[in-house]
């Protein structure tokens, strides 16, 4: 073979190396694409603080994270995006308690009905068992962005709910899935309707469901008030969440991002949990401009619901909050009421 053709087969050699360089670049400079889902109505004040999240990660990140928003349950309710986590289909939500607690029950502690009196109860405790909570939630392959709260769950019901045999007499919504809380209901003298909870508008419109335990911003949020006109003034329990995204996808940022971003996850969050606390009162009075009632409890009927509630206790110790996580809330509770332990200002 002459040395010109010899030199002019390496050139070709150096030229397709070259141009395969070239073609692998785009696809090595692809961002990484996080498929997040969340209950959020699509167009509330929620759902633009999370887009507002969305943007800053892309900025900070010079469009190397982009982060796809499934709001207002298209993907299903909770149970059905950590599913979906699980299969790859999605890679993030943002969760209540009940699509954590698919993950790790040991949330379900802190959102105990009556355990807690205050915001200042819950997030104190929360603050002892974050580290805990979090390192399990590693284990299982998540990572916690932000803890968050949508409000305190009132009851909603298509007629006066005022005291605990009141709301026994009514279909009461339950999530489905959740077979262990059912049958306590149940066992407990109520009337729990399972359905997913993208159903609930529907169910209430038809009868199917007559009342349902939500905070007032999501009723006014998600409307279930114009066919549940009556709120009981009872604080049952925090609608406590968090975000989280699926480990693996995490680990393929960059580290010098995942602190900015974590950052500004974060700030959203707090700027979620403001939002929350500052409009409950004025969200209330715009339902009751609407024809929502309110119904008053006093306290000796309150002591009836707390008495109804810790009812609850021996049964949900184990079966739906692990004892361990269960024994622990309630003496860090304990020591908040006792000035010993209080909350990160």
């Amino acid at each position: 073979m002459s040395s010109r053709v010899t030199r002019s087969l390496r050139r070709a050699a150096a030229v397709a190396a070259f141009a395969g360089l070239l073609g692998a670049a785009p696809s090595a400079a692809q961002p990484i694409t996080i498929k997040m889902a969340t209950l959020v109505p699509d167009g509330s004040s929620w759902h633009t603080i999370l887009k507002e999240v969305v943007e800053k990660w892309k900025t900070l990140s010079g469009g190397k994270v982009v982060v796809r928003l499934y709001a207002g349950g298209v993907a299903g309710d909770d149970p059905e995006v950590v599913r979906k986590m699980r299969l790859g289909t999605l890679n993030a939500g943002v969760l209540t308690s009940v699509g954590i607690g698919e993950i790790d029950k040991s949330v379900y502690a802190l959102g105990v009905p009556m355990m807690y009196d205050n915001y200042d109860e819950v997030y104190a405790v929360l603050d002892k068992m974050r580290p805990g909570l979090e390192a399990s939630l590693a284990e299982k392959g998540y990572v916690v962005l932000n803890w968050v709260d949508a409000g305190w769950v009132h009851f909603f019901a298509k007629k006066p709910i005022q005291k605990p045999a009141d709301l026994k007499a009514a279909k009461l919504f339950a999530w489905a899935g959740d077979p262990e809380t059912i049958e306590i209901l149940k066992s407990n003298g109520f009337n729990p309707v399972p359905l997913p909870s993208t159903e609930i508008s529907t169910a209430l419109q038809t009868g199917l469901v007559e009342a349902m335990g939500t905070p007032p911003q999501v009723a006014v949020i998600s409307q279930y008030y114009v066919h549940a006109p009556y709120m009981t003034d009872l604080d049952w329990q925090l609608l406590l969440g968090a975000t989280v995204v699926r480990k693996e996808v995490w680990n393929k940022i960059p580290a010098d991002l995942q602190g900015p971003l974590l950052e500004a996850a974060r700030e959203g969050g707090r700027k979620l949990q403001a939002e929350i606390r500052s409009s409950v009162q004025s969200d209330i009075e715009a339902m009751k401009k609407r024809g929502l009632t309110v119904v008053p409890v006093d306290a000796k009927t309150k002591a009836e619901w707390r008495q109804t509630a810790e009812a609850f206790y021996p049964k949900i110790r184990g079966p739906i909050v692990p004892a361990a996580a269960f024994d622990q809330a309630l003496k860090l509770r304990d020591e908040v009421r006792a000035g010993k332990l209080a909350p990160k200002p």
